[in-house]
């Protein structure tokens, strides 16, 4: 397939033609690319005879690509084609056709094994054989690997829902939701590739480790055009130069805080005091005061009060449409006295300084920064704005200490980038996407919310997270709140409470957390078990008991991540370093981890590594309101083994 497509020729009828065949060849290539540590397909199906045509039972292969022979006959099926799902949903209750289910294990792109399911006799492993236990142990160097040899039927009902209807996963840790969102998004882009081709398909997630250490499941899945983004990358509309301190953060991400926004910036409009004359085609019409004020108050309450968002005017066309209104007015008046104005002299007249003049008077352009700097900079414009919505005592919490020399100089946080962008939103209509998929979003402010709801548009959203994980201070304690101001209220719930890759000892011991973080959140089954993975040391002292658990960790095959405060981070390399080991700290700027990482808990949240150890739980939970959260996140990392090093006693709840 990838020769036919070498052999395309780029000469097309014109130099247009050309580029564009050129393009779609470099393209087709790029889908066809090869992996060699990629196999080609990793299942089969065998169908029963009554299923086949003429009572002959078929074969078909299943692959990441559908792969075709010469003649153009299917090779191998597509892992997202209906043909292929009975591979993940028969069973022996249901076999669908299929009498055997044959699974293919692979290492370095050589087959090794396999192993087969006849589940027309009634054998079934449940998805849970040495093959998948096999690929789930597999050592974790690197990015983020695809799970579709692995998929499981849960897991597959959620990856093939329509491209209509918006899903949130509560996945326990080990489930797979990361994974399963992806997937999503791959059979989203493969059922309705036309469609989404235009539209687009956007992965926010919660920093940019994340986004590096899943950036290569899509292009090894076929899939190459897809933006990926954390919210900061969205609404980067400011350079953030500083943080927020608790209270305040959690303030700026309160949803009363558009209200406030709405109200600073539609106020700014004035009521016209005085008639106008306007030029066109040469000579001037005057439009009365009262018309005046008709035009500005219909366009004011299309900006304010749509029935839905869909239907409302934007502040910056609403200020078009004002130009537009006075320029057909006069039209309309010329063309009574017996003219004909073009359609481009109208639009010159809307563009006059007259006009111009009168749209700045009453209907003023607006910077989304500048407004917010001006909140935050005269108590007197947030006070006015503020009125009814926030408390004085809110209020004082927003005021700047010391007011910047510049709009651009401002000391601006993360969270004010996020009003700023929803201001922004206000003005112009932001582009949306035709399918969103948000990772962690149990940790999302409701204004990011926002932010995110105003990239997805008409399309739909795929949201993942798990509130036992949620470490923001603003976290919800269930998803009504945070789908609803997602703009997907009607969206479905779907839990995932099976976990694959934390080994059932390690699950075991972060599950004690649960009834004291999220009382009414089930707990996390394993499929697996290992007498040995989890070890807990308590210790006197911390530089030799640390360099020797790293020091014999290092010696196994697959990935290590230290975890500890962030505080600590410094103290951890430096042991680790005076002790002869190659070890660096995972920072968010999406740089690729060291084999051997020291990881700041806040920054562990939606990445694994094979072996993990803890160090001083207690000053994990310690370092922030929803210690015990973060400590819950960094417990079920592991995907082979857990080690805990403590000097300091263990959190109660994991006592004993």
């Amino acid at each position: 397939m990838r020769t036919a497509a070498v052999s395309v020729t780029d000469a097309g009828v014109d130099a247009w033609a050309s580029e564009r065949l050129g393009a779609a060849r470099a393209q087709r290539l790029l889908s066809l690319a090869a992996d060699p540590g990629v196999p080609v397909f990793f299942g089969r199906t065998d169908g029963t005879a009554e299923a086949g045509p003429d009572g002959a039972p078929e074969t078909f292969h299943i692959g990441r690509r559908h792969v075709r022979d010469d003649a153009g006959d299917p090779v191998v099926i597509d892992w997202r084609a209906p043909m292929s799902r009975p591979f993940y949903q028969a069973s022996a209750a249901d076999p669908q056709g299929v009498a055997r289910r044959r699974r293919f294990g692979f290492a370095a792109g050589e087959l090794t094994s396999y192993e087969d399911e006849r589940l027309a006799e009634g054998e079934d492993d449940g998805g849970a054989g040495e093959l998948l236990r096999a690929e789930i142990e597999r050592p974790r160097s690197g990015p983020m690997r695809d799970i579709v040899a692995t998929i499981q039927p849960d897991q597959d009902d959620i990856v093939r829902a329509p491209l209509t209807e918006s899903i949130c996963v509560q996945g326990a840790p080990g489930t797979g939701k990361t994974a399963v969102g992806l997937h999503r998004a791959a059979y989203l882009l493969y059922t309705h590739g036309d469609q989404l081709a235009r539209t687009g398909v956007l992965v926010v997630g919660p920093n940019k480790a994340f986004l590096r250490y899943i950036e290569q499941v899509l292009p090894a899945l076929g899939e190459v055009e897809v933006d990926q983004a954390t919210v900061a990358d969205l609404t980067a509309r400011v350079t953030v130069r500083t943080q927020d301190a608790p209270d305040v953060a959690v303030l700026k991400g309160d949803p009363r805080m558009a209200e406030v926004l709405r109200r600073a910036l539609w106020s700014g409009i004035r009521k016209p005091v005085d008639s106008v004359q306007v030029s066109l085609s040469g000579k001037k019409y005057r439009i009365g005061e009262e018309r005046l004020k008709r035009f500005v108050d219909d366009l004011r309450r299309a900006g304010t009060s749509g029935v839905d968002a869909a239907q409302l005017v934007h502040y910056a066309a609403g200020r078009e449409r004002l130009a537009m209104s006075l320029a057909e007015y006069a039209r309309r008046l010329k063309e009574a006295g017996g003219g004909s104005p073009t359609d481009a002299e109208t639009r010159r007249c809307a563009r006059s300084a007259e006009v111009r003049a009168f749209c700045d008077a009453v209907w003023p352009a607006v910077d989304a920064a500048g407004l917010v700097a001006s909140l935050f900079s005269d108590p007197e414009v947030l006070a006015r704005a503020a009125r009814g919505v926030l408390t004085e005592e809110e209020q004082a919490l927003l005021h700047w200490p010391v007011l910047p020399r510049s709009v651009k100089s401002a000391r601006w946080t993360p969270a004010d980038a996020v009003l700023v962008d929803e201001v922004a939103g206000m003005l112009e209509r932001t582009p949306g996407y035709g399918h969103v998929m948000v990772d962690e979003a149990q940790d999302l402010s409701p204004m990011e919310c926002r932010a995110v709801a105003r990239r997805l548009g008409a399309g739909s959203l795929t949201v993942l997270g798990d509130l036992a994980q949620a470490t923001s201070p603003w976290a919800a304690q269930d998803w009504a709140q945070t789908l609803a101001t997602l703009g997907r209220p009607e969206t479905t719930v779907r839990p995932l409470t099976r976990g694959y890759r934390v080994p059932g000892e390690v699950l075991d011991l972060a599950n004690r957390l649960l009834p004291t973080i999220a009382p009414g959140l089930g707990a996390a089954t394993a499929v697996r078990r290992d007498p040995g993975a989890l070890r807990l040391r308590p210790v006197t002292t911390l530089a030799g008991p640390l360099a020797s658990v790293v020091s014999e960790l290092a010696t196994t095959e697959g990935s290590t991540g230290v975890v500890c405060a962030d505080a600590a981070v410094p103290h951890v390399v430096a042991l680790l370093t005076a002790a002869g080991l190659d070890v660096a700290a995972l920072s968010d700027d999406g740089s690729e981890p060291a084999r051997v990482a020291v990881v700041p808990a806040t920054l562990v949240k939606g990445l694994e590594f094979d072996h993990v150890v803890v160090v001083e739980p207690a000053a994990i939970v310690a370092a922030e309101p929803r210690g015990l959260h973060r400590l819950y996140v960094v417990l079920t990392r592991a995907v082979s083994s857990l080690v805990v090093l403590h000097r300091e006693p263990l959190p109660d709840q994991l006592a004993g």
